[in-house]
């Protein structure tokens, strides 16, 4: 199968409805995706030995966990070989590494916990993302943290924010790109509450504590994130939906919004979202997962939500506008194939929507001309994208989807498996 021949044919066929995949193919290598660091050790981080706490959860038991930082280096190393693209790192707070068994508890984190990631990210030309990490440790009391009654464990937790905003900052400044640092919490109740707005006024001011540490919003870009319900939060969560998008809202000028596509209802779509938010903010911010009837983070496909959120950035020129993150963690499957088939399978997805003609589209919907549209539309789904993406992993050095299984068979035979040995 000559695949450069296929290619060569496949462009002059984009040519002839106006779409050059050379400048398509060009452009997609310098879209930062961040790759996220928890999908490697299941969560579980280096600041505790204890189960995961406050909403997170993992399944599975699958072999070759990271067990410390040099195997999860490692295995990172790995998946950036695997994959196309331009990648950042994402990193949790509970991710410090403490050398000399020199602890700091997270309200007392300091940039030089984080040396080695600035290390890792500089030895691949990447910038690195940060999140405050508001679980799993013994201050997440009765399941709260920035909007808990109590004043000590909110101040601790408000602290913990204005640390990863003075290490975001070192991020920045190290690595010369800018780094998208997001507020999650899993804050809530698990049965109907007496009193909702109370809890979000505690959030809602320590956000803004937070905040308040200095920073340049050209470097560091706080973001909060919201979520519909969670383990033992299943009747209430102090950062909906309407409680961060508001919040976001009333403070453009230090923060900004992000969606995470499997923090909504079932029967919601980021992909309607994503236009609507265009119309109002800059800039925002994107966790791209796969929810399997609730927030499961389950491994990226190439499935159809996740090619619709793609279109709807790229027919709406935001691919420049939104901060894209993958956060899942499958740890039923070995872990290298879940970051590589998640990473490939948004950078499909956003190759697939960059093929896409979409001016044509929206002229026909402008025009009323809807059966058209339709027609269009479905025999679009037929165009040889594959052509170009086999096309685009030449260039970028990374092996074919055919070739994939076999390169993490071997990783897994020659270095995973001698973890359990």
């Amino acid at each position: 199968m000559d695949l450069s021949r296929r290619y060569e044919e496949t462009k002059e066929f984009y040519k002839s409805i106006g779409i050059d995949t050379e400048a398509v193919i060009e452009k997609l290598k310098t879209v930062p995706v961040a790759l996220h660091c928890w999908q490697g050790d299941d969560v579980t981080g280096f600041d505790h030995d204890g189960p995961l706490t406050g909403g997170i959860q993992t399944t599975g038991n699958y072999p070759g966990k990271a067990r410390n930082y040099e195997e999860l280096f490692a295995d990172i190393q790995k998946v950036i070989d695997l994959t196309p693209g331009m990648k950042k790192i994402n990193v949790h707070a509970s991710y410090a590494i403490f050398e000399d068994g020199k602890f700091a508890d997270r309200d007392a984190l300091k940039p030089e916990h984080f040396k080695k990631w600035v290390e890792l990210a500089k030895k691949n030309n990447m910038g690195l993302d940060f999140n405050p990490t508001y679980f799993s440790h013994p201050l997440v009391k009765d399941g709260l943290t920035l909007s808990s009654p109590d004043d000590e464990v909110r101040r601790f937790w408000i602290e913990h924010g204005k640390a990863c905003i003075r290490i975001s900052n070192y991020f920045a400044e190290e690595t010369g790109i800018p780094c998208v640092m997001n507020i999650w919490t899993g804050d809530g109740f698990k049965d109907i509450p007496a009193d909702r707005m109370g809890p979000r006024k505690r959030y809602k001011e320590s956000i803004e504590e937070i905040l308040s540490e200095p920073y340049d919003f050209n470097k560091v870009k706080p973001c909060v994130e919201s979520k519909v319900f969670g383990i033992g939060v299943e009747s209430y969560t102090v950062g909906s939906a309407e409680f961060t998008l508001s919040f976001a809202a009333a403070h453009k000028d230090k923060c900004m919004p992000l969606m995470d596509n499997g923090h909504y209802h079932p029967t919601e779509v980021v992909s309607d979202k994503i236009p609507a938010l265009l119309c109002f903010f800059d800039e925002f911010a994107l966790h791209i997962t796969r929810p399997v009837r609730w927030d499961s983070d389950h491994v990226v496909l190439f499935d159809d939500e996740t090619k619709e959120m793609a279109k709807e950035i790229v027919r709406n020129g935001a691919i420049d506008k939104i901060n894209m993150a993958l956060d899942f963690f499958d740890a039923s499957i070995n872990r290298i194939s879940a970051w590589s088939v998640g990473f490939r399978s948004w950078q499909k997805a956003l190759l697939n929507a960059m093929l896409i003609p979409s001016e044509e589209l929206k002229r026909l919907q402008d025009e009323n001309r809807l059966t058209e549209l339709m027609v269009k539309q479905e025999e679009i789904k037929f165009y040889p994208v594959e052509d170009v993406w086999n096309e685009y992993l030449k260039r970028c050095n990374a092996p074919l989807d055919s070739e994939l299984f076999a390169e993490i068979d071997k990783y897994e035979r020659d270095v995973l498996s001698k973890r359990n040995a």
